[in-house]
């Protein structure tokens, strides 16, 4: 692993061939779901797919609109649909790739804030991190050990009344 390096809080694989199988394989899950993206307008395919506390792998992908508020991200399509089929089962793992037509991309993809701060409220929820790999088309893949990492100065439900 002479490729391995740490930067701050993420871990950065500058060589696919250096990932663990496990994440390997979850990060193929998330580029296969990136095909099935409805992103007629945008042309961008965003893949994500989760791994579960139980071993099941729940993927989405970005769903568009004309009306761009009404789509949404990949990375929220396949929580709500972990967390609907399975509501009890913590996230152990989300991958998260995207598709650019135009250029290809080489740098990972990060989520919205939005998608931050619904795959940290489930980190809340399950009071366990969720590890977080993002990848772009080509070049190096991150592994961040929780969603905390991407959204620093988290809002959080103690701030409720």
């Amino acid at each position: 692993m002479k490729n391995l390096t740490l930067k701050s809080e993420v871990l950065v694989y500058e060589e696919r061939s250096e990932l663990p199988e496990e994440m390997a394989n979850l990060l193929s899950q998330a580029e296969e779901a990136a095909t099935r993206a409805y992103a007629h307008y945008s042309h961008f395919q965003v893949g994500a797919a989760i791994l579960l506390n139980n071993g099941v792998v729940v993927t989405g992908s970005n769903q568009e609109n004309a009306v761009y508020p009404c789509g949404l991200c990949a990375e929220r399509t396949a929580a709500f649909a972990a967390s609907s089929r399975f509501p009890e089962v913590p996230f152990h793992t989300i991958a998260i790739t995207a598709v650019n037509p135009v250029e290809p991309l080489s740098k990972p993809v990060s989520p919205c804030g939005s998608c931050r701060q619904v795959l940290f409220e489930y980190e809340q929820k399950f009071n366990q991190p969720i590890e977080v790999i993002l990848s772009g088309q080509t070049g190096p893949v991150y592994r961040f050990s929780c969603v905390e990492d991407l959204l620093p100065y988290t809002f959080h439900a103690g701030f409720l009344p």
